[in-house]
């Protein structure tokens, strides 16, 4: 291969890498940041009750689809 080709693909590899490294800083961050949401959240004031809420949609939606997919 000739050497500009090389330069050309270890060029394209370290940008490559450069955007893999920033995606995961961010990855990094909003896990944190939703680790600390949550954390906040459960906190609050009602949070047991607020849950409780939403597994009942969620079984009701869950039930729901078994019964289209039955049909």
């Amino acid at each position: 291969m000739k050497e500009s080709t090389l330069i050309e693909m270890q060029n394209k590899i370290k940008a490559m890498t450069n955007v893999i490294q920033s995606l995961m800083n961010e990855f990094d961050y909003l896990r944190t940041l939703s680790i600390g949401t949550l954390e906040t959240i459960k906190h609050m004031p009602d949070y047991e009750d607020a849950l409780g809420k939403v597994k009942e949609k969620a079984n009701k939606e869950k039930d729901g689809d078994k019964q289209q997919d039955t049909k």
